[in-house]
């Protein structure tokens, strides 16, 4: 028995001191020698899917009691070529507003120094900036439609009476996937979002 349990004790001791050795090739690329090395992966390459940057805010739109989400994501391996999904949720998660603007789109004139002459580098930078400003207090307007306008011949004209109706309405104006400025919003009696102005 005495030697059945002292064998036991050798092997468990063996078994945490070979636990224990690093090979030359875990510890020669690693830069910590604790870390066991892992090869890198192809699951850290950036690809169409990866999100390289996102914006949020709360905003009153749909409701006066509650907040509604407005997201910005820029999803692309570059964020030249990336895509920036804008989405509008309710507070309870509900979608009211899912658009897909090419990140090119967000540029500004005004952000660059020569947009003719810009390097990718500052294109980047750029469409960066404009991801920042986009959800500015000065976007947001109410009510959504003045008094006083007439409505836009490209409108639909259902969208644009439901938003006229309610002085309390919110609009918000943002960059398209035309580039060209949109105002959009919550129109109560329909239960959406509407476009109201382009």
């Amino acid at each position: 028995m005495k030697k059945l349990l002292l064998s036991g004790v050798a092997a468990a001791l063996l078994l945490q001191v070979t636990s224990c050795i690093n090979t030359e090739r875990e510890v020669g690329n690693s830069k910590n020698a604790d870390k066991v090395y892992s090869p890198p992966t192809e699951s850290n390459r950036l690809t169409t899917r990866s999100i390289l940057n996102t914006v949020r805010t709360t905003h009153y739109f749909s409701s006066a009691k509650t907040k509604d989400n407005f997201i910005l994501q820029l999803q692309g391996a570059k964020i030249l070529n990336a895509q920036a999904r804008f989405i509008i949720l309710t507070s309870t998660g509900d979608t009211l507003r899912k658009e897909v603007i090419p990140a090119i789109a967000l540029i500004e004139a005004r952000n660059l120094e020569d947009p003719q002459a810009a390097t990718t580098r500052a294109k980047e930078i750029a469409i960066l900036q404009a991801m920042n400003t986009f959800f500015a207090d000065d976007r947001f307007t109410q009510p959504a439609v003045p008094r006083a306008a007439t409505q836009p011949a490209n409108v639909d004209a259902e969208n644009w009476r439901a938003v006229k109706a309610d002085t309390k309405a919110v609009g918000f104006d943002y960059t398209s996937n035309t580039g060209r400025e949109r105002r959009i919003a919550y129109a109560k009696t329909l239960g959406k979002a509407v476009v109201i102005a382009e």
